[in-house]
């Protein structure tokens, strides 16, 4: 495996380390719920992408339900 030759000094070491930085997620507001949410992905709420409903969220909060029924 390669070895740098030289110590990075300070200043290289941070010009090297620039582009590092995190950058803060695409945050958008749905049209349909008003939630937050990523852009580019179905919201987590409603459930919708696009002003169409791609998950069902009433099915998924029915099964939550029962399940939890049978851990009682």
């Amino acid at each position: 495996m390669a070895l740098p030759k030289r110590r990075l000094s300070h200043s290289r070491q941070g010009n090297h380390r620039a582009h590092v930085a995190l950058s803060a997620p695409a945050v958008m507001e749905c049209p349909q719920c008003n939630s937050p949410k990523l852009s580019h992905q179905a919201c987590s709420v409603c459930g919708t992408y696009k002003g169409r409903t791609v998950i069902d969220m009433e099915a998924i909060a029915k099964k939550k339900a029962d399940k939890s029924k049978g851990q009682q």
